[in-house]
């Protein structure tokens, strides 16, 4: 849990400055710090998608996951939740929503997510997660600046997604062979390219509605065993 909450606190401690300089960022470098992170965010994708040992089931694991979160309208119950948030806050609605849901996706999505937590709940080794809190830092004071008081809520869904990961991975420590991790990293590298295209501005993703395919290579691998053991 350590890594996880040191990533929370460096999404909080990074809102707390974008907020404080807020006024004192210009659009046109709050702009290019965006388009710059944004195309960081699509190279750290790639290189996660790359991690793929079994295309197939990465093609598999993307659709049956997309339709799973579309008829659960995860993404929708996000923006319902940070409207919640925003409601009880402030008057205008729009800004808290917004950061509340894209820092939320952004952080909690991703090999380096995933990876970190599940080393840190096996193993103890937070460095992934040490690491990754080094890039939200920076990303949130962006977000922070750019979409405002909803970025800093977010800091709570990454500490809740990063510690039940962590918590969670003792449970299910004998499915996590090399190549299960591998394909659930390639799956997050995909959803981390959308992200990119998201933050770039090239084209609307509802990346919300694919998280389920995070889990879906790890539910195959599961079954695989289940199966073999009653053939055997």
């Amino acid at each position: 849990m350590l890594g996880s909450f040191a990533n929370g606190l460096a999404v909080l401690i990074g809102s707390l400055i974008g907020l404080l300089f807020k006024k004192g960022i210009g659009e046109n470098y709050k702009k290019i710090l965006m388009d710059s992170m944004g195309l960081c965010i699509f190279l750290i994708g790639i290189m996660g998608a790359t991690k793929a040992q079994n295309i197939l089931l990465l093609i598999v694991s993307l659709a049956i996951g997309s339709v799973i979160g579309e008829y659960l309208k995860i993404e929708e119950n996000l923006d319902k939740l940070g409207d919640f948030i925003e409601s009880k806050l402030v008057k205008k609605k729009g800004s808290i929503a917004k950061g509340f849901v894209t820092a939320t996706l952004v952080f909690c999505i991703g090999s380096m997510a995933i990876i970190g937590a599940l080393e840190s709940g096996l193993n103890g080794n937070h460095q992934t997660l040490f690491a990754k809190s080094i890039v939200d830092g920076i990303l949130s004071i962006i977000f922070a600046s750019t979409f405002g008081l909803g970025v800093l809520f977010s800091s709570i869904s990454v500490f809740l997604y990063e510690g039940f990961i962590a918590v969670a991975a003792s449970s299910v420590k004998m499915f996590l062979v090399d190549s299960v991790v591998s394909d659930i990293s390639s799956v997050g590298g995909v959803l981390i390219i959308a992200i990119g295209l998201n933050v770039l501005d090239i084209k609307k993703i509802k990346v919300g509605n694919m998280l389920p395919a995070i889990f879906i290579p790890l539910i195959f691998f599961i079954l695989k065993l289940m199966y073999f053991k009653v053939i055997h």
